[in-house]
């Protein structure tokens, strides 16, 4: 199984961006804990991380025929971009929202995703754990084709 990981605008700055919201992890630690929990589970990982609305776009069409699923934290995307939504309805490949903080609980411009009504399901609150649960949750899904 081959899965998409894709890292939206500011994903790059953790550690050091707003500890106290997103953590004291790295983003290169994230990426360390996704690719060991996918070893395990025999899945491989295309990880990419960018600041460009119109390279993750790229990415998500790229994934069509190369992927089977697509875990995505879209950053400040969340709330602002149809582009990265259509790209999603447009490969139509199995797609799980991650996100460090709790988008529903912080201010009210963070609270609307254009991503979550394409998406299997969207994980967030969790800190850098989401990214597990969405890893777990994307594989579940494509493995037996549920929901959960």
């Amino acid at each position: 199984m081959k899965l998409l990981v894709l890292h939206g605008p500011n994903l790059n700055m953790l550690g050091v961006r707003e500890p106290e919201v997103y953590g004291r992890d790295t983003l290169e630690d994230i990426n360390r804990s996704l690719e060991s929990a996918a070893a395990d589970q025999g899945v491989e990982l295309r990880i990419r991380q960018s600041n460009h609305e119109g390279v993750l776009v790229d990415e998500i069409q790229e994934a069509l025929g190369r992927a089977e699923g697509i875990l995505i934290n879209p950053g400040a995307y969340t709330h602002t971009s149809i582009a990265l939504r259509d790209a999603i309805v447009a490969v139509g490949l199995p797609v799980v929202e991650v996100h460090l903080s709790d988008i529903h609980a912080r201010e009210h411009f963070r609270r609307h995703s254009y991503i979550e009504p394409v998406a299997l399901t969207q994980i967030c609150g969790h800190g850098s754990r989401s990214y597990l649960l969405g890893l777990e949750a994307l594989v579940d899904h494509i493995r037996t084709g549920s929901e959960g």
